[in-house]
């Protein structure tokens, strides 16, 4: 297994899915041992989840998973860009393409485009 530092960070290192066509950052996510190994093997990006302290697999309940296409690992060993194909167009929760579609202009934040999919339709909460 390819190893990483996963001594910082309480056993967790940083995980940023990245469009592999468009270079677009689409999230950030953490990964245990456990998450990296399941996503080489898989090759679906897999997290660890620090609110529900388990094992996700992006996409799992909604559909958007992300099919990797590239590992990079940063010169400490201890965080990854994977760069992803990004099934079903969104890859945040709130139905944005990217997590981060908050821009701040000016002392306030501007939500930039419009939700993909509606987060409520598809996680029934």
């Amino acid at each position: 297994m390819i190893p990483l530092d996963f001594s910082k960070l309480g056993g967790l290192v940083p995980a940023v899915a990245q469009d592999y066509a468009t270079g677009e950052v689409l999230m950030l996510g953490f990964m245990n041992r456990e998450a990296w190994e399941a996503t080489l093997r898989t090759g679906r990006a897999t997290y660890y989840s620090r609110s529900r302290k388990t094992l996700w697999v992006k996409g799992e309940t909604s559909g958007k998973f992300q099919l990797v296409k590239e590992v990079r690992i940063d010169c400490d060993a201890d965080a990854v860009v994977l760069k992803i194909e990004q099934v079903g167009g969104a890859a945040c929760h709130t139905g944005h393409r990217s997590c981060f579609h908050k821009r701040v202009d000016q002392g306030s934040v501007q939500i930039e485009g419009t939700p993909l999919f509606d987060p409520k339709e598809v996680y029934k909460r």
